[in-house]
């Protein structure tokens, strides 16, 4: 039997408590930060590295209608003015009908982590919420802290790979004519897009995202025509409260076995 889930009865599912005997998981998940380098322009690169079970995965930024959002909270930091996540190219899992965006076994999540003092260390406290699964699905907190030294310098290969890892820009791959038409539905809108990009491999699959995180974006249907690839969604706010649409905060993301581009924006269509 496939179930369909609705944006918010997702979002309930995944607040649901477990059992309190279903809650330690730390011998298929472990976490540890790793110390990365300091970059010429002041900026820090670090990492954090997941390490799961053989046949266990966790999700990509954007999990699909089966996953679970991962979340980063770095606030209890010390000199940290800003931070970012860069996200490795993931894969797309089918299971019960539905489609998840996901990392398998182990993953190196890079970090770009601006200093409030370039020339001090950072002090870094990692609060994070992902949900890892197998047969079931489970939210865990992972939290795990690290000295990051301004005087590091010598690159870790693993971060630098998985930096070498992440989706092309639109640019970079040649992506062109990117537009998207809007029109409202009964309960959000509907949104059609269209561009020109040669081929990324095979079994390509389309991700877009909003900037608004209260947004559910559906799986879209999407086929290309060449090197023109159209794709289709919905789009709902998960508390049935109005919205519009920035089409220059638009994402889509093209996801082909060896690699993956990255488009930002769209013009009206």
């Amino acid at each position: 039997m496939t179930v369909k889930f609705t944006p918010l009865a997702l979002l309930a599912a995944f607040a649901m408590p477990l059992p309190a005997e279903a809650q330690n998981f730390d011998d298929i998940l472990s976490a540890s930060l790793l110390t990365g380098w300091r970059q010429a322009d002041g900026t820090h690169v670090a990492a954090v590295r997941l390490e799961l079970e053989p046949g266990w995965h966790t999700y990509w930024r954007a999990p699909g209608d089966a996953g679970i959002p991962p979340i980063f909270d770095l606030s209890a930091s010390g000199n940290v003015k800003a931070s970012q996540v860069v996200w490795p190219r993931p894969e797309v899992y089918h299971g019960n009908g539905l489609r998840s965006i996901v990392y398998y076994d182990q993953v190196v999540l890079p970090l770009r982590v601006t200093p409030n003092r370039k020339g001090g260390d950072i002090s870094l406290k990692a609060k994070i919420e992902i949900g890892i699964c197998k047969d079931i699905c489970i939210p865990q907190t992972l939290n795990v802290t690290a000295t990051l030294p301004a005087s590091a310098s010598k690159r870790d290969p693993r971060i630098a790979s998985a930096l070498a890892d992440r989706p092309y820009s639109g640019k970079q791959a040649g992506a062109q004519n990117v537009t998207c038409k809007i029109e409202p539905t009964s309960d959000g809108i509907k949104l059609a897009t269209s561009f020109t990009l040669p081929p990324v491999g095979n079994s390509e699959a389309v991700v877009i995202e909003t900037a608004n995180p209260l947004l559910w974006v559906a799986e879209p249907s999407a086929k290309r025509s060449g090197n023109t690839m159209h794709a289709s969604t919905e789009i709902q706010h998960v508390e049935a409260a109005p919205f519009v649409i920035n089409r220059s905060k638009i994402r889509i993301t093209v996801l082909g076995e060896t690699r993956a581009v990255e488009i930002e924006g769209c013009s009206g269509g």
